[in-house]
């Protein structure tokens, strides 16, 4: 057990040993994000003042900081993974037609989509062409293996969405495909950045792949878990988007045959009011919420393993407290 675990873990803890170089960061991102074209530069200032909770780049900063020293190369790869996922949020919000992003009103129902689904354009091709500009190769080849990893796992998901068959093993390459891969990419870039040692960056690399299993896990077990907390996350979002999570998908794989058509007419007619309850209550009475819960822990356990080999300092601290953050997240 870490020390981290003896009191909640929050992102300020986690940011701490980089405080001093997310100011850095921030000012490489504006720098990035700057364009001669009105428009662009006009919605580039709308999404800088969106600002999130910058988790990817502080992985970044720590992945660099934990093996050797942060240098302009970490500050560029950290601002290409935060302009890429920026990129992936405009495009997702067009896709599913949201109308806010993190408390302001999303680009599309601003600008409508086509201006939107363009600016996500913009922005992947600008990430790219940073890294291509200082020959920053590798960065360049971790983050279109994302791109590429996180499309296919969307397609795959919408694909087994509509079959309503998806069994965990597809479960676990959409969610590595997702969400794992882009944290596996901060924590692959970072250390790249920082070290030669191949040792080091696979292990680190590996811990951003580990970690976002457990993260999406986590999220998807707030799905079942918001009723009996006060949380972000409504209850029942996934089942309302006919999305099957690992705590349903075990529970259908061990319950009697007649409770699991009936859980899935209620996915496939897209679950309400009592439905979700109904859903909910037949996910935790067949060990749904106890087998995803563990099977978080598993690759929560995997990451801190990740980690093991490298010296203690406070990034590796900070890294072990993400961690825990993660697994403790309720929102």
């Amino acid at each position: 057990m870490t020390v981290a675990n003896k009191h909640a873990a929050s992102l300020s803890d986690i940011r701490e040993p980089v405080a001093e170089e997310l100011k850095t960061f921030d000012r490489f991102f504006k720098e990035a994000m700057r364009s001669k074209v009105g428009l662009i530069d006009l919605i580039a200032r709308y999404i800088i003042r969106q600002k999130g909770k910058r988790v990817r780049p502080i992985l970044v900063l720590l992945s660099a900081k934990v093996c050797g020293e942060i240098s302009e190369s970490t500050y560029r790869g950290a601002t290409l993974v935060e302009i890429l996922h920026t990129a992936t949020l405009i495009h997702d919000d067009v896709v599913d037609d949201a109308d806010t992003r993190r408390g302001l009103a999303s680009l599309n129902a601003v600008w409508k989509n086509k201006i939107a689904v363009l600016m996500g354009d913009y922005l992947l091709a600008r990430g790219l062409m940073l890294a291509l500009e200082r020959g920053d190769y590798p960065f360049l080849h971790s983050t279109s293996l994302a791109v590429k990893r996180m499309s296919e796992g969307e397609l795959l998901q919408i694909q087994k969405s509509r079959q309503l068959d998806i069994d965990e093993e597809t479960y676990l390459k959409i969610i590595g495909d997702k969400t794992a891969s882009l944290f596996s990419t901060c924590t692959e870039i970072g250390s790249v950045s920082a070290t030669e040692d191949e040792t080091i960056r696979r292990e680190l690399k590996q811990f951003g792949e580990n970690v976002g299993m457990a993260f999406q896990i986590r999220d998807d077990l707030l799905d079942y878990l918001g009723r009996k907390s006060i949380i972000g996350k409504p209850i029942g979002i996934d089942m309302k988007e006919k999305k099957l999570t690992l705590p349903l998908i075990h529970a259908l794989s061990i319950s009697e045959k007649k409770a699991a058509r009936q859980a899935l007419k209620i996915i496939k007619n897209g679950a309400k009011g009592k439905d979700v309850s109904w859903v909910v209550d037949f996910v935790e009475a067949n060990g749904g919420i106890t087998y995803a819960s563990a099977k978080a822990e598993e690759y929560a356990a995997l990451a801190r393993q990740n980690l093991a080999g490298l010296p203690q300092s406070k990034a590796k601290e900070a890294l072990l407290q993400f961690v825990d953050f993660v697994m403790e997240r309720n929102s």
